[in-house]
């Protein structure tokens, strides 16, 4: 077994850079349909959506950061061309979006596939007892578990 000098094994550090990597691609994509839901969404919730995706495309470009930041760490390279998210992302692509319960829709369909892509990351990180990677799937799970729950009420399901 070759250890890294984080004290990680490197085998296991590599496939969580593989893993985050994926994730990184995801939050790309994510991020751009935040960004056009808050370009195109019109009617009665134009003000109240339009600040919230804001919210959520500013906390996305926090944690893509992170993402890339925890890859490096972990000695691997972070993707970072559309080519390469596009390629790497199973998150709902929205285009052309307007409507505001299609739009909450396609942050909750998001939110789910990112959560389940984290919760791999967290069993893996677990595993290889790569605590700063396992910490930020930690807060990351909570947070969107909570936001897919309020995108819910408002929806009224």
């Amino acid at each position: 077994m070759s250890i890294s000098i984080l004290g990680l094994d490197k085998k296991e550090s590599e496939n969580l850079v593989n893993k985050l990597n994926g994730l990184l691609a995801n939050f790309q994509v994510y991020y751009q349909n935040l960004r056009g839901l808050h370009w195109n969404i019109k009617g009665k919730n134009f003000f109240e959506l339009h600040v919230k995706f804001e919210e959520f495309y500013t906390d996305s470009q926090v944690k893509i950061d992170d993402i890339a930041e925890r890859i490096l760490t972990l000695q691997g390279k972070p993707l970072h061309t559309f080519t390469d998210y596009i390629e790497n992302a199973s998150v709902p692509v929205g285009k052309d979006i307007s409507n505001d319960v299609e739009a909450v829709n396609l942050v909750v369909n998001s939110l789910s596939e990112l959560l389940k892509i984290e919760r791999e990351i967290l069993d893996l990180s677990d595993e290889a007892n790569d605590e700063g990677t396992n910490a930020m799937m930690s807060d990351f799970i909570s947070e969107q578990e909570k936001t897919i729950w309020m995108l819910n009420s408002w929806l009224g399901n």
